[in-house]
């Protein structure tokens, strides 16, 4: 197949400019890493909703609803990156606060909308447990070691690439007819060759235990898979190619952090 050559370099600039976003955020410093996962956590949430809205138009969220679960996802994120001196203490205080506010916006919501049912409500406000959830747990790694999530974001891009090619030389049974371009044994083979990386580099690092390594590369691949699987379901259901199209040649922020969210 003939290589289309404007295709190849709007992936690779939309490839450029991602790289730099993702490094500048994980690297800068604490503010801009908090920065980043609000923009990560803002995008996706917009592609969910419109997700949710192709798979069943009657109970699309308006905008206004929308915005609230929003302003939720950033509220949770901003109290738990806020840290006090005692961890425990702060855990408590968030969710002390949070408790009350949580059912009284689903409540609210199914209230006020004329057309959107109460399971809707719940069904919307799932996008902070999918979403909003992981973006807290990575900032919690992110304060705890810059090198967690760093490793985590590398790990599962080692294992795409190396399922990629697993796959395109000896992959022959469909992984899923979710996403039937995957593989079994490209699937199998990303999770061998990323473990292995992570055991040869937690050989040589004493920052932490060996088995924390592997652990670390099982999140990213395993669940990391499971979350690539459970997005392309979602855009099944929808009827669509991509989650988005903020990244010319590759989609949505959903396309690009679905494993993510998931590991």
């Amino acid at each position: 197949m003939a290589l289309n050559l404007p295709t190849f370099f709007t992936r690779l600039g939309s490839s450029v400019v991602f790289v730099i976003i993702m490094l500048t955020g994980l690297l800068w410093n604490e503010w801009s890493f908090l920065g980043l996962i609000l923009l990560i956590q803002v995008l996706c949430l917009h592609e969910y909703f419109k997700l949710l809205g192709h798979i069943d138009k009657e109970t699309a969220q308006p905008l206004w609803q929308q915005l609230i679960i929003q302003a939720t996802g950033f509220l949770l994120v901003m109290l738990f990156a806020v840290r006090s001196d005692n961890g425990a203490a702060k855990l408590i205080w968030s969710f002390a606060i949070l408790m009350p506010i949580l059912p009284a916006l689903i409540m609210l919501t199914a209230a006020l909308s004329k057309d959107t049912s109460f399971i809707a409500s719940l069904r919307s406000f799932g996008g902070l447990f999918y979403i909003t959830i992981p973006m807290i747990c990575l900032m919690e790694m992110r304060l705890q070691d810059m090198i967690l999530p760093l490793a985590l974001i590398l790990m599962i891009w080692c294992n795409d690439t190396m399922a990629y090619l697993v796959g395109s030389f000896i992959g022959k049974n469909p992984l899923s007819p979710v996403s039937p371009k995957k593989t079994w044994e490209g699937t199998i083979g990303g999770v061998i060759l990323t473990i292995a990386g992570a055991c040869a580099y937690g050989y040589f690092s004493h920052s932490y235990r060996f088995m924390d390594w592997i652990a670390l590369a099982l999140c990213a691949t395993i669940a990391g898979s499971f979350g690539d699987l459970f997005e392309s379901k979602l855009k099944r259901m929808a009827d669509v190619k991509d989650s988005g199209a903020i990244m010319p040649g590759h989609g949505g922020a959903l396309d690009r952090f679905d494993s993510l969210l998931f590991a």
